[in-house]
């Protein structure tokens, strides 16, 4: 896989421009997530050896921030709020409504890549309680029963 091969190249690049920095971990993580689109074991593994820490400590650090994936995202990624806001107003039902139509649970890519379930924190859209986002796109006043017709526009 020449790709592949591409990937762990810069990858290597990056670990070898950061190493010896301090606090060179993240910056390492986040171009490794930006390379790789998330954060996988085998890629963890090639930069605790880069910088010589151990997989436990980059582990950590990659599952701290929300930022890192360790799993492979959807081409579109669903975000239900579930502050309080629009917890109030229903959005634990637009989330298990989501779950249900797509088969997965919450955190969780569909099997053909295509969709990523989070439940997300304030979304700053108090106002259109409850509120989801699907990649940049925000949809409010939502109902369970609206779920389907949203998620059509995607596939």
């Amino acid at each position: 896989m020449p790709e592949l091969r591409e990937k762990y190249l810069a990858l290597d690049a990056a670990i070898q421009r950061h190493k010896g920095e301090p606090g060179a971990l993240m910056p390492v993580l986040q171009e490794a997530q930006n390379i790789f689109g998330y954060v996988p074991q085998e890629v963890q593994q090639r930069i605790a050896d880069g910088l010589g820490v151990t997989l436990a400590e980059v582990y950590g650090v990659a599952t701290f921030y929300a930022q890192f994936s360790l799993e492979p995202k959807g081409q579109y990624v669903i975000g239900v709020c579930l502050g309080t806001a629009c917890y109030v107003k229903g959005s634990q039902k637009v989330l298990d409504k989501l779950s249900e139509e797509l088969r997965i649970p919450v955190g969780k890519t569909t099997p053909d890549g295509v969709f990523t379930l989070n439940a997300t924190r304030c979304l700053g859209a108090c106002g259109l309680a409850p509120v989801m986002m699907v990649n940049d796109e925000v949809y409010g006043r939502l109902t369970p029963d609206e779920v389907p017709g949203i998620l059509s526009k995607y596939r």
